[in-house]
């Protein structure tokens, strides 16, 4: 029996737990290496290690695979726990005294820096540098840009690692052994492609090596080279992700400054995903119904040319898609590309497939087959992925061949 259980994501499953698994930035490795071993002297000049550098290069991996080969225990909180004075004193400035339950050195990591804004979050950091100058045990910040005027008082007092991007042929040789491990056989241009994209973030590429190979034995580079038409730049699987978890309606708003897709694109990206993330029907007609209202203000935008439309367009796509669902997920779903952008870069005997099937699904259900395509596939990919036996009987009805379904079954996998 096939098992149910919701598959893991490759960053997870395949984290480093030692510092030998950690790929690149070696030299920055060795400096955090030697300040740790430092503490076993007493207490150094620095008691403060301030890590730096951009989304997705190792920095908290290598602190908690660091913690492992010391055999240290971690306490490592994000921007999202010590905001406050209060919270930080609770969560760590005790912890910065005491020793462990577990008899094990301590280390206290500050992650997520960057994520402490406005007035109501000084008192945080100013809480942090009391608790980094009183300290008995080793103590890590991370963040993605050191050199923000409020962290001027942390770098003081700390010493400075920065990570830097990972080079193109540390990424693939990552993502090789993952592929190995998995029993994937990938071309070699494949993963480059993936690789070259990710510009050095590796958590990037796993993800996007996850959404194109799992399931599959073999990943060829005509898998993968229809990525060259979406505009990514920035982590649009984060984009999406504190779009439709978020906990307040400013943090689903401000996702979009996340990200340098254009507002279209992320629309795209939004509408693709809402039906794979929220499986409860009153909640998903809740976020497609928010959707088309972001929808008609986009076209009235386009339209007019009036801007004062487009505050609209993104309150209803980013808040108004997150509260309209509980945000009960069940397990870890993968993010999938935009079905609009795959489909205008298919091979032309696809296309073909793909335009008789819209062609019937619309004579169903007196659309154009563009509509089709766009609107009813994506749902019917989705239901014959959950319930095949229910999905060929729509399939049927909508006079798709065997060959039809399994081409749908087969993209959608």
């Amino acid at each position: 029996m096939p098992s149910t259980l919701p598959p893991i994501p490759w960053t997870m499953k395949y984290k480093p737990k030692f510092l030998s698994e950690v790929i690149g930035n070696e030299e920055s490795k060795k400096k955090i290496v030697e300040w740790l071993r430092s503490w076993e002297k007493g207490v150094p000049g620095k008691k403060a290690l301030f890590i730096y550098g951009p989304p997705g290069v190792g920095k908290t991996a290598t602190v908690e695979a660091l913690a492992n080969d010391f055999n240290m225990e971690v306490i490592i909180t994000d921007a999202s726990t010590y905001r406050t004075e209060e919270t930080v004193k609770r969560l760590a400035g005790r912890a910065s005294q005491l020793g462990s339950l577990f008899g094990k050195r301590k280390v206290i990591v500050f992650d997520e820096l960057d994520g402490i804004t406005g007035t109501s979050d000084t008192g945080g950091l100013s809480e942090i540098i009391r608790v980094i100058e009183n300290t008995r045990v080793p103590v890590i910040l991370i963040a993605n840009d050191a050199w923000d005027p409020r962290f001027a008082p942390l770098r003081n007092i700390s010493l400075l690692v920065e990570f830097k991007r990972l080079s193109t042929t540390e990424v693939m040789k990552h993502l090789a052994r993952i592929c190995a491990k998995e029993g994937i056989v990938a071309e070699e241009k494949a993963l480059k492609f993936i690789a070259e994209r990710s510009s050095g973030d590796v958590r990037s590429a796993v993800l996007d090596l996850q959404a194109l190979a799992q399931g599959k034995d073999k990943l060829t580079y005509e898998d993968v080279s229809w990525l060259a038409m979406r505009d990514r730049k920035e982590e649009i699987f984060n984009v999406l992700r504190t779009i439709l978890y978020a906990k307040s309606v400013n943090s689903a708003k401000m996702a979009v400054n996340m990200s340098d897709v254009d507002l279209d694109m992320l629309f795209e990206w939004i509408y693709e995903n809402i039906p794979y993330h929220i499986k409860n029907p009153s909640e998903l007609a809740a976020a497609m119904d928010a959707i088309s209202r972001a929808d008609l203000y986009r076209g009235m935008l386009k339209e007019t040319g009036d801007y004062s439309f487009l505050r609209y367009m993104i309150d209803w796509m980013t808040a108004g898609v997150a509260f309209s669902w509980s945000k009960k997920a069940t397990g870890w779903v993968p993010f999938r590309f935009p079905e609009r952008i795959k489909t205008a870069s298919v091979t032309k005997e696809e296309r073909e497939i793909l335009e008789e099937i819209g062609k019937r699904i619309g004579k169903r259900c007196h659309l154009s087959s563009s509509r089709a395509i766009v609107e009813v596939l994506p749902y019917l990919a989705i239901i014959l992925q959950n319930n095949p036996k229910i999905g060929k009987r729509i399939a049927r009805w909508l006079n798709l061949t065997d060959d039809m379904i399994s081409f749908i079954m087969k993209r959608s996998g």
